[in-house]
């Protein structure tokens, strides 16, 4: 797997991210311990999670993790701070107080001293961002956080806190996470220009849309009971549309015709996109991750990746989860 920097930071980390909101959810411990010893096994180390991911306790098993492997000092650890994490009027957001909690309590769940990269989940009109802005530079002084990143933010959003960053001479975000696949072209409209000329990592999530272009759900008029398209209102809205099963018809059929599983060419197409960094990948079972990652060192030519069949550039399926705002 390939090791790439992070805009123009100084930071390395893994061209693939394992993504951990399944972990005690759809993956109990155990299963979850198989899937990081896997993905360590072929060559990766940056590990993604957020203090919202199944009410904390992916990042319980992570923490778990990482003290039975003494594997610490060789991972990168991201995590997010947003989401609702009580019922208090100060249990969500991106006030000082609501940060300056969270990190504790991420660094308590993950049993560490210091996260890697400490990402804001989305936006939170709420919060003066210079009140953000300067309570994650003061955890980066305080040597608890050593990046800032950010994530679902719209381009104007993400520019107006690079914006106070610098012009306050504060930690500045060296990446963000957007949805990016096949199935959803739009931070092709915004986000991926502005990060390539302010010097943002681009780590994208959902490469494979939820699931949707593994075509397992092609022949499904409703979503299977257990699948995240039926679980979750936010997938279904985003993915699921007669558009989508359209071009996953097609896409499915490209990836046979390439000797390719439709997981692989799925992660190829995302990492193909020369402004990516990293993409996360997220798994249910060892299986589903080592069948994905067949396809992380393999790149496509500009002229290549324009004959997968893939929304427009800068289109999406369904609803964005940029402008939906949902989780």
């Amino acid at each position: 797997m390939k090791t790439v920097r992070v805009g123009h930071s100084g930071l390395m980390v893994s061209s693939v991210c394992l993504g951990t909101m399944t972990f005690a959810r759809e993956a109990d411990e155990k299963t979850a311990f198989d899937i990081i010893d896997s993905y360590r096994d072929l060559g990766g180390f940056y590990l993604d999670t957020a203090n919202v991911y199944s009410q904390g306790e992916s990042e319980v098993v992570v923490g778990k993790w990482l003290k039975a492997r003494s594997a610490r000092d060789s991972v990168i650890l991201a995590t997010k701070v947003f989401g609702p994490t009580g019922n208090g009027p100060n249990d969500r957001g991106l006030s000082r107080v609501h940060i300056m909690r969270e990190v504790e309590n991420s660094l308590r769940r993950l049993q560490t001293d210091v996260i890697d990269l400490y990402q804001i989940h989305r936006m939170h009109v709420e919060t003066p961002i210079e009140e953000t802005v300067r309570a994650l530079d003061d955890l980066v002084r305080d040597g608890k956080i050593r990046y800032v990143g950010s994530s679902n933010l719209k381009g104007y959003e993400l520019m107006k806190y690079l914006s106070v960053a610098d012009a306050s001479l504060r930690a500045r975000m060296i990446s963000h996470q957007p949805a990016y696949s096949a199935l959803n072209r739009s931070m092709e409209l915004e986000i991926l220009p502005l990060c390539g000329n302010e010097g943002v990592g681009l780590v994208t999530y959902n490469p494979l849309a939820g699931g949707f272009l593994t075509g397992k759900y092609l022949a499904e008029t409703t979503p299977p009971a257990g699948s995240r398209m039926a679980e979750s209102e936010h997938y279904r809205n985003r993915y699921f549309t007669p558009q989508a099963v359209k071009i996953t018809e097609a896409f499915t059929g490209a990836a046979e015709e390439r000797g390719l599983t439709p997981a692989q060419l799925a992660l190829i197409w995302v990492l193909s996109e020369p402004a990516v960094t990293s993409a996360i990948v997220g798994a249910r079972s060892v299986d589903q991750l080592t069948d994905t990652l067949a396809g992380a060192d393999i790149r496509m030519t500009v002229e290549e990746r324009a004959t997968v069949p893939a929304v427009e550039s800068g289109r999406w399926v369904g609803e964005d989860p940029v402008y939906d705002r949902g989780f």
